[in-house]
């Protein structure tokens, strides 16, 4: 049996496992990422992780097939470098090279959102079907396309930014520089946002309530349970979250007719609170003919193991392909 090593790297933590062939994680670590140092110390410590795992694992350097490597930002998988990446004091860094110094398997790069969408893809809510999207509501909006089981990235590995396509001209200011994108109402920051703009405007609304009077304490969490208590204010914000975040999958699914699209993220624990009117909404503004079959909605189900397998996944991908790492 071949093993795969997928490491994540995060702006906080650094997550390191070993897979079989089929995306089952075997074993897992973790270290802290501290991101204040420079770039080759931090890859040198992703090395020495791995060489830990593998000895929990009671495995040899040689028995991992290959090393593969979910980072944020732009990768340049060709020539093992990171070319750019948010948060984190990388640019242009020989990833590949600095890695194999300490573990000399093969390397493999690419970005963590795909990754993590290559893992929902092999061993996740998406493993039934060859093409999918998914989409992670957290902080910001990310995501990944998968068609016919490999990442697609286009031509310069820097594709597939899914929070940045607009859905309001000129809306909410986003991150990206642009104003209306999906990102800026679907992400978890957009969501507290409108409930914190619902509270103040009706002050009888049971959202003041759930958070003791203080408004920074607002989630997103909060306008789903005003919702659930029966509150006209909070169905309001709920509903149109669901609206918006709807339009921007309806977008996806007229571009690329995934047959999956899965939902990740922290909203995502709201569950068929969520997922029942949104694929409703979807399934509505979708550009389906008569009798076309529908693309799904779906919950995504690898959870914090995502980074992690999906990186594995990849490498063995790119290994299958026969790219040189």
């Amino acid at each position: 049996m071949r093993h795969f090593l997928g490491i994540d790297l995060g702006g906080t933590n650094i997550k390191a496992g070993i897979t079989d062939e089929a995306g089952t994680l075997q074993c897992r670590e973790s270290i802290k990422t501290r991101p204040e140092r420079r770039a080759a110390e931090i890859v040198r410590d992703m090395a020495y992780l791995a060489q830990n795992v593998l000895a929990s694992a009671k495995l040899a350097p040689a028995e991992v097939a290959a090393v593969g490597i979910g980072a944020p930002g732009t990768p340049d998988n060709a020539n093992g470098v990171l070319i750019y990446a948010n948060n984190l004091p990388f640019l242009n860094v020989p990833m590949r090279a600095e890695f194999r110094k300490v573990l000399d398997r093969p390397v493999f790069i690419d970005n963590d959102a795909n990754v993590a969408a290559l893992a929902e893809a092999v061993a996740g809510a998406a493993a039934d079907v060859p093409h999918s999207v998914t989409v992670t509501l957290g902080t910001g909006v990310g995501g990944g396309v998968v068609i016919d089981r490999r990442i697609y990235s286009g031509f310069n590995q820097a594709g597939s930014e899914l929070g940045h396509i607009v859905i309001v001209q000129g809306g909410e200011p986003c991150t990206c520089g642009r104003k209306g994108c999906l990102e800026a109402y679907a992400s978890a920051t957009g969501l507290v946002r409108e409930t914190v703009r619902a509270a103040k405007a009706h002050p009888e609304s049971v959202i003041s309530g759930l958070v003791g009077g203080d408004l920074s304490r607002i989630d997103a969490r909060t306008a789903f349970q005003a919702a659930r208590a029966g509150d006209a204010t909070g169905q309001a914000v709920v509903d149109r979250y669901i609206e918006l975040l709807a339009e921007g999958l309806a977008n996806l699914v007229n571009l690329l007719m995934p047959n999956v699209i899965v939902i990740g993220g922290g909203v995502c624990n709201e569950g068929e609170a969520l997922l029942r009117p949104l694929q409703e909404r979807v399934d509505a503004l979708g550009y389906y003919g008569p009798g076309v079959a529908k693309t799904q909605v779906r919950l995504a189900r690898m959870g914090n193991d995502a980074g992690v397998v999906g990186a594995a996944m990849m490498a063995r991908s790119c290994l299958a392909d026969g790219m040189k790492g």
